[in-house]
């Protein structure tokens, strides 16, 4: 017996990233893009004001829009009883007890960066800044010049994930410049040494598959907060 496509309805979906999620969801072989939200016209995609007659016909949503946007298309995820998969960052205090408020009622996937092999780094930052506390320590982020928030989701994952482990902050530099997809860099400045753990994204498919992936583990969860560290059984940071 087939078994039946997950339909996807995916929010920003005119933007960068929600492109790129639709791509990714043409070649998928178990996912099927249902629909696409976004406040920009464009062909075939639905207004906001859609959404929730959408996800109650949906499976689940994958988000790459905007901060308050996106908690508002949590709710109605909610409501719906209905994952949600949330690529989005600059999330504010507020944002983000809403946001957590909605994942006690559904299944929600919040990560700043979809890239499993950023997620793995995150871990290995934290045990590096444990392990070399005389070592001092600089994260620098590079994206494109229309990338909005500054610092990135990720860098400030890297300095939380590595203040957890050490008791103390990390410096972030940023930058925005041309169409850079995504660099960061932690470095670790030591006597006689250093250490440079980098990550460069290629190309926006790494964290469109990376949200499918994320989609794909979340649709069979519980009620609750989740990210990478819980897909990856990386434990908490």
């Amino acid at each position: 017996m087939k078994r039946e496509l997950l339909k996807v309805v995916v929010l920003g979906a005119a933007g960068r990233m929600g492109s790129a999620v639709r791509e990714q969801l043409a070649l998928a072989k178990d996912l099927c893009f249902f629909a696409g939200v976004d406040a920009k016209a464009d062909r075939g995609i639905r207004p906001p004001l859609e959404f929730p007659v959408l996800i109650r016909q949906a499976d689940l949503a994958v988000d790459f829009s905007a901060p308050a946007a996106s908690l508002e298309f949590a709710r109605c995820c909610a409501r719906a009883r209905k994952p949600v998969v949330i690529g989005v960052t600059g999330f504010s205090a507020a944002q983000m007890k809403g946001l957590k408020a909605v994942a006690g009622k559904t299944a929600v996937f919040l990560s700043p960066n979809m890239s499993p092999a950023v997620n793995l780094t995150f871990a290995v930052a934290a045990l590096m800044a444990k392990k070399l506390p005389e070592f001092g320590r600089h994260i620098i982020e590079v994206h494109h010049s229309a990338k909005k928030d500054a610092p990135s989701g990720t860098a400030l994952r890297y300095a939380g994930s590595m203040e957890k482990a050490c008791g103390s902050k990390t410096p972030i530099s940023s930058v925005r410049a041309g169409d850079i997809v995504g660099d960061h860099t932690v470095l670790y400045a030591g006597p006689h040494e250093r250490v440079e753990l980098t990550h460069r994204a290629h190309s926006r498919e790494v964290f469109a598959a990376g949200a499918l992936r994320a989609a794909r583990w979340l649709y069979t969860r519980k009620p609750g907060l989740y990210d990478y560290f819980d897909l990856l059984e990386l434990g908490r940071s």
